[in-house]
């Protein structure tokens, strides 16, 4: 790591259990790799299977390095493969610390090996406590019986900001603060002219698309959109079911418009959207933006293509 400065791609959607171990990364790929998609709890049933139940992690492969973006129970999947191709180099970010981001984490069994290192990268807590200390917190008794320290790999923490840049040599990770309650992170990745920008837990204000998000998002080439809270009037029993299902994803579909965004992946589903629910949505998206599509566990992404 160099440094760190403080201030048209065709998904293949594939079961998970049906994904072989990783591979050796090539230093010439920019893949993306979903391993969970919903937010709030984890929802493992038969009426989910297919878009799948663990909460939220993404993995990219670009130029030789793992970035991993929030730690979700799909980081347990995760976790999982690479055992099979240890020593595990990565760099982990985190948009938040609410539960569906952080609660993979203590069963993400690499970290319990030397020999493995990991960066571990989220802002600082309005609490004013650090991404280290909020990872510990969830760890210790009576949470959980084993403390972050008896992890053997090597851990290093990285307090960053809104406006932060992370530079992986030719790698760049650029940070901005998301609107919303949480003040979570939103993160794009650029290598070689090519990008991806993971904006989730976020929301329009007054009606307006978030600036941060459209400067974030900019000609992406991908772009993954938070869609479980995308209008509060979803939760208003007040308005018709219709209406509802519609405008859940409309404001995906503008950030995508307006900031010339070439593909987007709605991403961190309701625990209540179930698998047909989720295929109607998908349709509705399509008719009104054909280079959208819903995050499924197992989805692989070649940005390169």
């Amino acid at each position: 790591m160099s440094g760190i400065d403080t201030p048209t791609t065709h998904a293949q959607p594939v079961s998970i259990h049906g994904i072989a171990p990783p591979k050796p990364m090539s230093t010439e790929a920019f893949m993306v790799y979903f391993w969970g998609v919903r937010g709030c709890i984890p929802t493992p049933s038969l009426e989910t299977a297919r878009y799948g139940g663990n909460t939220a992690c993404v993995e990219l492969q670009v130029a030789g390095k793992r970035l991993i973006f929030d730690g979700g129970t799909g980081l347990h999947v995760l976790g999982n493969h690479l055992l099979k191709q240890m020593p595990v180099d990565a760099h982990i970010f985190f948009t938040h610390t609410h539960w569906d981001r952080i609660q993979g984490f203590p069963f993400f069994m690499p970290a319990f090996h030397q020999g493995n290192c990991f960066h571990i990268y989220g802002s600082v807590g309005l609490n004013g406590a650090s991404i280290k200390q909020r990872l510990c917190d969830q760890m210790l008794r009576p949470h959980f019986p084993v403390p972050l320290q008896v992890m053997q790999a090597d851990m290093q923490f990285h307090n960053i900001s809104p406006g932060s840049i992370i530079t992986l040599d030719d790698v760049t990770v650029e940070t901005v603060s998301l609107n919303g309650t949480n003040s979570s992170l939103g993160y794009r990745v650029t290598w070689e002219g090519r990008s991806l920008v993971y904006a989730t837990d976020t929301e329009h204000s007054g009606g307006n698309v978030d600036q941060n998000v459209l400067y974030l998002a900019s000609e992406a080439d991908l772009l993954i959109y938070d869609v479980d809270y995308a209008d509060r009037a979803y939760y208003d029993p007040a308005v018709k079911a219709v209406t509802r299902q519609t405008k859940i994803w409309k404001e995906a579909v503008e950030v995508a418009i307006e900031s010339h965004a070439k593909r987007v992946i709605l991403f961190h589903h309701d625990p209540h959207h179930e698998d047909d629910f989720l295929d109607h949505m998908e349709q509705e998206v399509q008719s009104t933006f054909p280079h959208a599509q819903l995050a499924r566990e197992g989805m692989a992404i070649n940005l390169l293509e």
